[in-house]
């Protein structure tokens, strides 16, 4: 399987539900699940979970892989 984020295994790592991500970056549990399976999605919703995992947005590669 060829990893293009690291959105689970960080949210995992801290502990933090699939719901709990969700809320904090204001978008659907569904959302999250895709994004974790590999799919892709808009750089706003991007930009959303990095910002709620706790990151900045100039660590954007710590958490996704170029996605284009």
């Amino acid at each position: 399987m060829n990893e293009l984020n690291k959105v689970k295994s960080i949210r995992e790592s801290r502990l933090m539900s699939k719901s709990e991500l969700a809320r904090k970056a204001a978008v659907s549990t569904l959302t999250i699940d895709r994004i974790e399976r590999g799919e892709k999605c808009r750089m706003e919703t991007m930009r959303k979970i990095i910002l709620a995992l706790g990151f900045s947005l100039e660590d954007k590669s710590k958490v996704f892989q170029d996605q284009e």
